[in-house]
């Protein structure tokens, strides 16, 4: 996974504002995708969002060993909540979606993110890259996928705990203080470092848009 040339970010910034926007391009890419497009527009199928499932499955996997491995990390440590971890979530919605099992996915693009988040474990700052692009984005455009899920497969709330974030309280006063953990972490970083951050957080939406790329190729919709 390679990125386009640098988006230098202003000095002035804080690392919540700089990471925003010097990955705006990347960002708005990932949800671009023909299978997010079915998936927002009620169009996908059951097949095509267990498919997502398994791969999601993966990312959290390797995104929580590493934060469970970082726990004490200076730069980690501010984001990291166990508050936040899904994978228990995803086994429950899997259970709901497949209960007599599913086989074991085989997915490129899952493999390759996988393997970028588990390198991470050797500088905070990266993890905290692909921990921003996950998690506040469930918080965020998540919790409409989770509605629109409820409301395209007549669920009443079942099938849908990954989007449910019971344990972090009310979610815009979270996502607030996790902004304010992540500028007080850039206040005390240098500038190339908060660059490097920036850059590893572009990666990650190039990540997850290979993800949907794959997964568009495999479930078009209904």
């Amino acid at each position: 996974m390679v990125i386009a040339s640098p988006a230098r970010i202003a000095p002035e910034d804080t690392l919540s504002a700089a990471m925003k926007k010097g990955s705006a391009v990347e960002h708005e890419q990932a949800e671009g995708s023909s299978y997010m497009a079915a998936l927002l527009d009620g169009r996908m199928d059951a097949a095509g969002y267990i498919a997502y499932l398994q791969r999601l499955r993966l990312v959290y996997d390797a995104l929580e060993s590493t934060g469970r491995a970082l726990a004490d990390d200076p730069i980690a440590s501010a984001v990291i909540d166990p508050a936040l971890d899904r994978l228990p979530a995803i086994d429950a919605d899997l259970q709901h979606w497949a209960p007599n099992g599913v086989p074991e996915v085989v997915s490129p693009a899952a493999a390759a993110y996988v393997e970028r988040i588990t390198d991470s474990v050797t500088w905070g700052g990266a993890f905290v890259a692909h921990h921003y692009t996950r998690y506040l984005g469930d918080l965020s455009g998540g919790q409409a996928i989770g509605r629109i899920l409820d409301r395209s497969f007549d669920l009443d709330g079942a099938g849908i705990a990954f989007y449910a974030f019971d344990e972090v309280g009310k979610v815009k006063p979270y996502k607030d203080r996790y902004r304010d953990r992540l500028d007080q972490v850039g206040a005390a970083m240098s500038y190339d470092d908060r660059q490097r951050l920036v850059d590893e957080v572009r990666l990650s939406f190039g990540f997850n848009q290979a993800l949907f790329e794959e997964l568009s190729e495999l479930y078009p919709g209904r």
